[in-house]
This record gives C-alpha cells, sequence and structure tokens, in this order.
C-alpha cells in the first residue's frame, strides 16, 4: 500500500510512496503527530539525481523491518531538497555544526518542536565504512529520548542557539575595499591544480563562480595567470568524462582529480553557470572550443530538459537500469560496431580500449586537444572535426535506444531562472535567434506560472505551482529578466525586473542587520531565519541580489538598489576578508561597483550598434536601447540629427554622442 507521499508531486517523494515507512512530507499534520505522541522526528532530505539516495532507500527503508523500527518510534518526515531548500540549509547547518561535514541524503533527528538531536548523512544497514548501521542509530536515539530525555533537550537547545548564533555581522567601517578581489585571486592561484585545472584534489566540483571572478580579473588588471587559470580549467573539463562528449552538457562533478570520471548526475544550474562561463570565455578569448561547449551544452539543454511549455526540468539521474552511468559508457566493441568505418582512429582520440577507464567500460574523454592528435595523425583538422561530428550523432543515436536515466521534471524557479539568463546572453553574443526564442518562452512561463504580480512560486509540477518562493527565486529571476532585456531591449522585461526585485527588497531585506533572509517575511516559521551568502554550488541569493541590484540602479538611477548592495557587502565583507574564494558572485558584484562601469544608451534603434557591441567582453556594462521615458540613461539624451545614436558613459560622465559604428567603436576603444 503506498503511504502518504503518493499525494505529492515531487518526483523524490514519489520515489519513496510504496516504502514500508510511514512517512509525512514536512507539514503540520506530522509536526502536530510529533508533539501529540510525544515523538522525536526523523527527518530525511535528498533529490531524486543523488545516488547515495538511493542507496539508503534500498537498504533501509524497503526494509520492513527497519521501517517497523522507524514506525513504532518516530515521526518519519521526508524532503526534497530542491523542494525545500529552507529546511535543507537550515538542518545541513546543524549536522555540519554536529559533524564537521554534510552531504545527502542528510538524516537528522529532532525534537518535535523541530530542534536538532542528531545527524548525519548516510547510514549503512549495518556497521560498515567506519559508520554506525542505521538500525543501531534509530535504537540509540530512541533509547536516548526516552531515558535521558533532560540531557537530550539540553543538547537540542545548545544546538539551536549555535545555529541562530550563526548570523553574519555588519562590519564596523564602511569602506569596502578594492583589495578583496586581489585576495581573492591570490587564494584561488595558491590552489590552482596546474596540471589538471581546477583548484585543489579529488572530487573536483565546476568551479564556475571562480572561472567569472578570474575572467573579470584579467579584464580588469590585465593579469595573464588570471586567464590562464580559467582558460586551462574550461579547456580540461570540456575534453574530461565530466562533459558529455556524445551529447553535449555537464555531469554533477568528477570523482578524480583530471575530470574523468563523473557523478553522472546532469544538473540544471550547473549546466547554467558553465554555459555562461564558456561563453564569457569565448567572448573574452574567441577561442572555437569555448563556443562549441556552449551551444552543445544549450543545445542538450533544449533537446532533453526542456518542457513543451518553455520550462527546464530540474535534473537527469546518474543511474539507470540501477547502475550509475550505465547510460553513458561504452565498451570498445560497441564502439566500433557504431562508429564503423573511422572506429580504430576515433577510439584512439575518445580513449575507448579493450580493458577501459572505469570499471572495464569507458568513458569518452580526448587525452589529446585536437590540434594536437591531427598532427600526430597526419590529418588536416577539418577532416579531424568531420570524422569526429559524424561519430557522435552515430553514437548519439545508438545510446538513445537505451534505456535512459530518470528525470526530475519538477520546475524550480530559481534553477530556470539561472538557465534563462544564459539562453539569453547566448542569443546575444552568439546571434541565436532561437536561442532568444527559448528564453522569451521561459520569462513567459515563469510570469504567467509562477509569479502573480506580487508573490512568486518557487516549483511546478503536474499543474501545480507550490512552496513560497524564497530569495534565490527572487534575485535569480530579477538577474534573467534584466538578461532578457538587454537582449531584446523591451522595456517590459526590465519592468518586470524592477518589481520582482522591489518585491525581493520588501519580503526578504534585513533592516535592522543588512542583507537578504533566505526565507520571505511571510513565510512559515521554522526555527531559525537563515541568511546565506557564501556561494555554493549556486551563487548565493545575496550575492545575486548584490549584483543584480547594482546594475539595475545603473540602469535606472535607483540609488536605494545601490545602497542595498552596499549594505550587503558590509554585512558579509569580514568573512569575504577571511574565505575570498567563496564569493566568486559576490566579487562580481564588487567588480561592477567599484567601476570603472560603463553605462551605453542607444536612443532610437540600435541594430547597427548591436554587432560592434557584442563582440566584445564587457562585464562592467550595462546597456539600454529603444525607446522608453522610464529609463534614467535615456535622461537629456536625444538623437542627434535624427540618427540612432550612442552614448558611452562612464560612471554617468558621457562621451561625446556617436551616430556611426566607427566612432562607437573607438570610444568602446578608449574606455
Amino acid at each position: 500500500m503506498p503511504n502518504r507521499l503518493i499525494n505529492e508531486t515531487s518526483p523524490y517523494l514519489l520515489q519513496h510512496a510504496h516504502n514500508p515507512v510511514d512517512w509525512y512530507a514536512w507539514g503540520t499534520e506530522a509536526l502536530e503527530r510529533a508533539a501529540r505522541e510525544d515523538k522525536p522526528i526523523l527527518l530525511s532530505i535528498g533529490y531524486s539525481a543523488c545516488h547515495w539516495c538511493h542507496v539508503m532507500e534500498h537498504e533501509s527503508f524497503e526494509d520492513p523491518s527497519v521501517a517497523d523500527v522507524m514506525n513504532e518510534n518516530f515521526v518519519n518526515i521526508k524532503v526534497d531538497r530542491e523542494e525545500r531548500p529552507d529546511l535543507d540549509q537550515i538542518y545541513m547547518n546543524a549536522v555540519q555544526l554536529m559533524t564537521g561535514s554534510g552531504g545527502w541524503p542528510l538524516t537528522v533527528f529532532l525534537l518535535p518542536s523541530g530542534a536538532p538531536i542528531f545527524g548525519g548523512t548516510y547510514f549503512p544497514p549495518e556497521d560498515r565504512y567506519n559508520r554506525p548501521g542505521f538500525r543501531r542509530v534509530l535504537e540509540i536515539i530512541s533509547s536516548a529520548y526516552q531515558t535521558r530525555r533532560q540531557e537530550v533537550t539540553e543538547n537540542a537547545k545548545a544546538f539551536l542557539e549555535q545555529l541562530n548564533r550563526q548570523v553574519f555581522q555588519k562590519s564596523d567601517g564602511d569602506e569596502i575595499e578594492r583589495n578583496l578581489m586581489d585576495r581573492a585571486y591570490r587564494a584561488l592561484a595558491t590552489r590552482f591544480d596546474p596540471r589538471e585545472g581546477g583548484f585543489g584534489g579529488a572530487p573536483k566540483f565546476p568551479p564556475s563562480m571562480s572561472i567569472d571572478f578570474l575572467l573579470r580579473y584579467h579584464h580588469r588588471t590585465g593579469d595573464e595567470h588570471a586567464l590562464h587559470m580559467a582558460t586551462f580549467t574550461l579547456e580540461k573539463m570540456a575534453q574530461g568524462g565530466m562533459y558529455d562528449q556524445t551529447g553535449g552538457g555537464f555531469h554533477r562533478y568528477s570523482t578524480d582529480d583530471r575530470w574523468l570520471v563523473p557523478h553522472f548526475e546532469k544538473m540544471l544550474y550547473d549546466n547554467a553557470l558553465l554555459a555562461r562561463a564558456y561563453l564569457d570565455a569565448y567572448r573574452l578569448t574567441g577561442d572555437a572550443l569555448f563556443k562549441r561547449v556552449t551551444e552543445e551544452t544549450l543545445d542538450f539543454v533544449v533537446r532533453e530538459m526542456r518542457a513543451p511549455e518553455g520550462s527546464f526540468y530540474s535534473t537527469q539521474d546518474a543511474d539507470s537500469e540501477g547502475v550509475e552511468g550505465k547510460f553513458y559508457v561504452w565498451t570498445l566493441k560497441e564502439f566500433r560496431q557504431v562508429v564503423g568505418a573511422d572506429a580504430d582512429l576515433l577510439a584512439k582520440y575518445f580513449d575507448v580500449t579493450e580493458h577501459g577507464n572505469f570499471e572495464e567500460m569507458n568513458i569518452l574523454n580526448v587525452p589529446r586537444a585536437p590540434e594536437l592528435f591531427s598532427r600526430l595523425e597526419g590529418l588536416s583538422i577539418a577532416e579531424l572535426e568531420s570524422k569526429i561530428e559524424s561519430a557522435k550523432k552515430k553514437l548519439y543515436a545508438a545510446r538513445d535506444k537505451r534505456i535512459k536515466p530518470g528525470r526530475d521534471e519538477k520546475v524550480l524557479t530559481d534553477w530556470n531562472s539561472l538557465m534563462l539568463r544564459a539562453f539569453a546572453e547566448a542569443a546575444a553574443y552568439l546571434d541565436r535567434d532561437d536561442y532568444r526564442a527559448v528564453a522569451e518562452a521561459n520569462a513567459a512561463f515563469i510570469l504567467t506560472t509562477l509569479w502573480d504580480n506580487s508573490r512568486l512560486l518557487h516549483s511546478f509540477k503536474d499543474g501545480r505551482a507550490r512552496f513560497n518562493g524564497y530569495l534565490d527565486d527572487y534575485a535569480n529571476f530579477a538577474d534573467g529578466l534584466l538578461a532578457l532585456y538587454e537582449l531584446t531591449f523591451e522595456y517590459k522585461w526590465l519592468e518586470h525586473a524592477t518589481q520582482v526585485a522591489d518585491r525581493m527588497i520588501e519580503q526578504f531585506w534585513d533592516s535592522a542587520g543588512g542583507g537578504f533572509y533566505f526565507t520571505a517575511k511571510h513565510h512559515e516559521s521554522l526555527i531559525t531565519r537563515t541568511k546565506d551568502y557564501f556561494d555554493n554550488a549556486t551563487p548565493s541569493g545575496n550575492s545575486v541580489a548584490a549584483d543584480v541590484l547594482v546594475r539595475m540602479a545603473a540602469l535606472l538611477d535607483r540609488s536605494d538598489y545601490r545602497e542595498k548592495t552596499e549594505q550587503i557587502f558590509l554585512t558579509c565583507i569580514n568573512h569575504i576578508r577571511q574565505y575570498p574564494s567563496g564569493f566568486g558572485r559576490m566579487l562580481a558584484a564588487a567588480d561592477f561597483y567599484h567601476g570603472p562601469s560603463n553605462e551605453i544608451a542607444i536612443v532610437g534603434s540600435p541594430d547597427a550598434f548591436l554587432p560592434v557591441l557584442r563582440k566584445r567582453y564587457l562585464p562592467r556594462t550595462v546597456v539600454a536601447a529603444g525607446p522608453s521615458d522610464h529609463i534614467a540613461l535615456f535622461r537629456d539624451r536625444p538623437m542627434i540629427d535624427g540618427k540612432p545614436t550612442a552614448y558611452v558613459c562612464e560612471n554617468f560622465a558621457c562621451k561625446q554622442p556617436v551616430t556611426d559604428t566607427a566612432a562607437f567603436e573607438k570610444e568602446l576603444n578608449v574606455g
């Protein structure tokens, strides 16, 4: 018989709907039962693409004897971290305080009040891997709750006090120093892997925000090592097995230090952030590899992660047929059968061997760059690329007949908004009208389905929009809408961005301590109200808010937006000084804030000027174009002689207006 989770929309919760565990979703029913029956809560948090979440379910939650212990002694709550990042953030912080580490599945025991007692991540069914068995943990916690209640309650109170102390305090000073960026650069340089790219050792996660910062730092200072760290890392990731050489798009992370063996799930947010990183690297260097990876990644999203109505799905699982990575790997025999005439040459190119590079199978990767490989094999680069493209089409068609990994078709506002910005910028800088259509459809979906002009919702699935929006939803959506405005110059997108930003300030801003809370004023009361500043797998909501507000301030002459950015900086400045490499997106906002920033107003049709403008990497630039009486950049800036006119300004001091592209290009070069 199914349990209560059968009525949920989350694929992760539905995966557990036939467990013998008496699961609840988070809500008043479960919390009231725990209080009424005086039982501790077992809170299990994960997500649908999480491999070890599936393992723990199979080993423990599907075991009737384990379920009996859980049902008798606990009120059991299952949470999808992607639907409820507020709960995940609170209880992940608690487990990290208790154990020094965290991860998923997240397993936390709570008092009926929600205060944490004890927690961990994956527990095996019996003692192994230097971890206590789950059954033994259940018995210990249940016994302690029944026989040592005062001690358990006091410990929970102490943990809760620690959680509430984890609040960023505003700096006493009022100076946001420029050398923060120098500190961050030095911190990254000390951790850079000169052999394989990236920062630190295995496992290696894609450092999207750090790459964004390094490209900006190079643009600001001319430092060549900053550019090398960014582009070398991008090259190594694109050549490794973490990148899907057959179908495009990136897996979650590399389990080794060579980007070879990935954890195979594909996350929407990774591909959004990496598409932008490769696009910016292409704009800065002109390297065709970066353009190809950008387009292959976005094309993968359109092909496999886009819903008919224009939204984007969340994840693809790591597993198919119960085996991680099975969908993506090849034997040499399979490879030869599919590729045909050029199989031996391309097996060498893609590192496909009889013995394999992953559990006697082969993850396609590119040990030698195409230019080197073509020289070694005596081929022209054009001939090699033709053979590669032909083989990839054959491999994709053959792979498409396999049993596919599961796909989480939940639509999340914050992740969709990250991808919205990626498509909008790619449409602008690669001149792709198809990408423009994708971006516009996505923005329209969010506006009509998840936004009611006063409130943003977080999640959509099976026709149901649910859950109060979090800071990340508001900040990323405003950011995506601003990018769409700078693509199309249709004022409605900027107007919507302003409405979302204003609502974000109203609902999330901490007027006493500065910075934005993660949850809104009208959100349900939880054991603590958190603020998040550090970048994790995605940029923090405060970082995105600071960045989008300081850019919108320049467009709209909104001093209140700029002041909010200043207050965010002052709230986390001490932490940036200590851990600068953990604030890549915040430093992007600081880069714009310190300037010199450029404001470009194109009065009249921008068509003649855009090709000149968009072939450059200009990270500290905002652009307004077309007719509008609402944008400050147009104020007192008329057309000259009735012709479309460009005003290039630096920190609101404008150069001579120009009406021809040669003069416009000259002013950009001087700037």
